[in-house]
Order: C-alpha cells, then structure tokens, then sequence
C-alpha cells in the first residue's frame, strides 16, 4: 500500500468549482466522447429515461402467508438475477430516520470549505472527505465530492474521524449505521436460501456478522455546467459484496447498464436501492451478477446520496461455493482476498466489469 500513501496531485473540491460559477468544466472533468451521457451515446434526458427497477416490499418475507413470502423470495431472487439491482420498502428503517441523514450530511457538505478539509482524505484509507478515486496521475475525474467512514467491524470504527458538525452528525451515522448493517445481515441470509445454500453460508464466508467489514460513502454531486459532459461517478460494478444505498428522493442521477443501453433509476420515497457486488457474483459463481452503473449529473440541483457497503473481512478468501460448481458448471473465478482486489479500484479507479472480469479462470 505504500504506492497509496498521497494523492498524486493537488486535490480540487467540485462542490468549490461549481460555487465558483464557472460556465465550462476543467478538461480534467470531461470524459471522453464514448463515456459522455450525451446525445451522441444514446443519452435520452433523465425525465423521460426514469424507470423502476424491481420494487420489492421487504415486510413480506417475514410475513406468515406463506405464499407471499415464497413469492416475495422468489421475486428478490428474480431481481439479484435478472437485473443485479432492486429497491427494497418497508425495510425496518424509520422514514425518520432517513430524512435525519440525508439532511445532516447535506449540512454538512454546506459547511466552509475549512471545516471540512479537517477531514481531507489520503488513497491510504480513503477515510475521511475525498474528491477523488484513484492515484494515476492525470486521470480524468469525476464530478463529485464525498466523505467515506468505516463502519464495521468495530476495531476499525473510529469516530473521531466522522464530522463533528453538525452536533449530531456521529450520534445520527451511529444509529443509522446499526440500522443499515442489520438490514444487511437479513438480505445475506436471503440471496443464501435462493441460492441453494445454508442461510449463513454467504455471511460466514465474509467473516461473520461481527467481522464484516462495513463502511458508508456519503456522495455530494455538485450542479455542473455542463452535464452532458462529465459524470458524477464513472461506469463500475461496486467491488464489494453489497451496497445499500439511500438515494436523494428528489433529483434522479443513478443509471444502470441494461443490455446496450442506460436507464435512469426513479428512487422510490423511503426505499433502499440494493445492489450486487463482484464479490457476491464471485461466491455465487456468476448466478448473481455485479451490474455496471454510474451517476449523471444536474445543471440545475445538487444530490445527496448515501451508499453502505458491506463487504467480506478483508484478509478472507474469496472464491465460488463449492456448493455452486458442478462439473457442468465449473468455478469461474480465482481465489482472491478482499485486500487484494479493492487495491485495483483504489489504484484505477472506477473502470466498469474490467476487475472482476480479469479474474475469470482460463
């Protein structure tokens, strides 16, 4: 890791740029004509591109109609198959709740720009305030700014490093941190049953509920000029094993890859946006599947998203069930640790399937 020590150039908050009131983007923000979500690329503006993934209600499962919960299960395991992304209501989560840390996270990026570079980043963690993925010099950047935390397991949960502004910023991640990670210890057990597999087969591959490694990335995606472009987050797969993430209800800037095309996401009020990480796809031997994504942005609205990732312990293993290989079906992906495989992304940055491609076994 000591390639990853500093970043290798100066770092340049967007949320800065954009309060500047520049009219045309730095060249370091525009992305090459094939990535832009311009006319060119069969971008269709976002209102008329907005559809809904599959929209599940989470209560079901646990419901004592047994044929709503089979059906509840069966459509959650249609979604992890078919689409790699789903969004979950009536969750366990209080609404309360979620409009509480979304708005003090918005506080807090609205916060001067002193304040908040107490919490500047480095690529050695990413803990803490960033604007930035990756260490190769001159890589073209994304149109976004964040604060990146650890979560879970708990020996590497540090509050000191959270914000302490606004007053109730670390009591309000605390909780919805617990909140978020037990609601992801109930979806690991469920894509386990759908696969096959014993209930705590998925969680105790990634080091048990105590060892998980769980971490938040609060996302600030600043108005832009010129929309048509930049991106707010460059097309990737998440390399973890599962994300969670609390959209902004109000301003649409999540797309998914659905066979050649992109869609815009239209967040459901008070729901979960569930994805699959390469390494859910990796232990599943490619039956779930990671699916590409990555974020527009807006001329007219800044966004506030969360993202919780809960990932394996990092020194673990990684490798397809042998419950999931059959001689018809054999393993499709070498053994790696989670260390290992999110150097690359820490390194690169976001570059869509290319990691967990690269691991196929030839």
């Amino acid at each position: 890791m000591d390639c990853l020590q500093s970043w290798p150039e100066p770092v340049v908050r967007v949320q800065s740029l954009s309060e500047s009131g520049i009219r045309q983007i730095p060249q370091r923000y525009v992305k090459p004509a094939s990535h832009r979500p311009s006319l060119n690329n069969n971008y269709v503006p976002s209102s008329q591109m907005e559809v809904n993934i599959p929209v599940i209600d989470f209560q079901n499962v646990f419901s004592d109609n047994q044929t709503l919960r089979l059906e509840t299960l069966k459509s959650i395991s249609i979604a992890c198959r078919k689409w790699g992304f789903f969004q979950i209501v009536n969750h366990g989560v209080r609404p309360q709740l979620l409009k509480r840390v979304r708005e003090v996270w918005r506080e807090f990026f609205n916060q001067p720009l002193e304040i908040k570079q107490e919490y500047a980043n480095s690529p050695a963690t990413y803990e803490g305030y960033g604007s930035r993925l990756g260490v190769e010099k001159g890589a073209t950047l994304d149109w976004s700014d964040y604060f990146f935390l650890h979560y879970m397991p708990v020996s590497l949960r540090n509050q000191s490093k959270w914000p302490a502004v606004p007053a109730s910023c670390r009591e309000l991640i605390a909780e919805y941190g617990s909140e978020v990670v037990r609601l992801g210890g109930k979806l690991m057990r469920i894509f386990s049953k759908n696969l096959g597999l014993e209930e705590d087969h998925l969680i105790n591959a990634f080091g048990g509920d105590e060892n998980v490694g769980a971490c938040l990335r609060a996302n600030f995606y600043p108005k832009c000029p010129q929309p048509d472009l930049t991106l707010g987050l460059s097309s990737h797969s998440d390399p973890g094993g599962m994300t969670i993430l609390l959209p902004d209800e109000n301003v649409a800037g999540l797309q998914v890859r659905r066979d050649d095309s992109w869609v815009t996401v239209k967040p459901v009020p008070n729901a979960f946006i569930i994805n699959i990480g390469d390494q859910i796809q990796v232990l599943s031997n490619a039956i779930y599947k990671s699916i590409e994504h990555r974020v527009i942005v807006n001329s007219d609205k800044d966004r506030v998203s969360l993202a919780f990732f809960y990932n394996p312990k990092s020194d673990l293993l990684i490798e397809p069930a042998k419950e999931l290989v059959t001689e018809d079906q054999p393993p499709l992906y070498q053994a790696m640790t989670y260390d290992e495989y999110r150097l690359y992304i820490r390194t690169k940055g976001p570059c869509g399937k290319q990691q967990v491609e690269s691991l196929r076994c030839s």
